[in-house]
């Protein structure tokens, strides 16, 4: 019987885990956003892995063994509990396909404030303060304009520090 499990791939190499586990009989999805970007001073939009470095995949272990889908060129190792690679439910994975817009690209980023929201800053150096969201830096940060000595100045923020108001 076929299980979905969660592989933790070495940095950068999704694609070429996906490529390599496929080439084995392995049924992979990771999750893609279409995320808004400044790059060379032009606005462009690029695809992301929602959940950067991790891959869901489905086999069944006596067809494929784990040790082959762990030795897989790009795959770092399975996430696991205890000494056994941990289960990961079918509703999980079917919950975030069906996600998928009509480009087959989540945007799932709902979480994140869009730009031009009013935040006031729970955490970190700036706590307290006032801010204004301008766009996501990355995988944990985003660009804010705050208020200090009475101009706007725009400043990288972990996206943990943020509370949306």
């Amino acid at each position: 019987m076929k299980d979905w499990y969660l592989l933790y791939c070495k940095r950068s190499e999704q694609e070429r885990a996906v490529i390599n586990l496929e080439r084995q009989g392995v049924g992979c999805y990771y999750p893609q956003v279409t995320v808004k970007k400044v790059s060379r001073g032009k606005r462009i939009e690029s695809i992301e892995p929602l959940f950067p470095s991790y891959v869901f995949v489905q086999f069944d272990p006596e067809t494929v063994s784990y040790t082959s889908v762990r030795s897989t060129r790009g795959v770092a190792d399975f996430i696991r509990c205890g000494a056994m690679p941990q289960k990961v439910r079918e509703e999980l994975i079917y919950n975030l396909m069906m996600n998928e817009d009509s480009e087959k690209h989540q945007r799932l980023l709902s979480i994140l404030p869009q730009p031009g929201d009013t935040l006031k800053l729970e955490q970190g150096k700036f706590q307290g303060l006032e801010a204004i969201y301008q766009e996501p830096d990355g995988e944990k940060r985003s660009f804010m304009l705050i208020n200090l000595l009475g101009k706007p100045v725009k400043v990288s923020i972990e996206n943990t520090d943020l509370l949306k108001k």
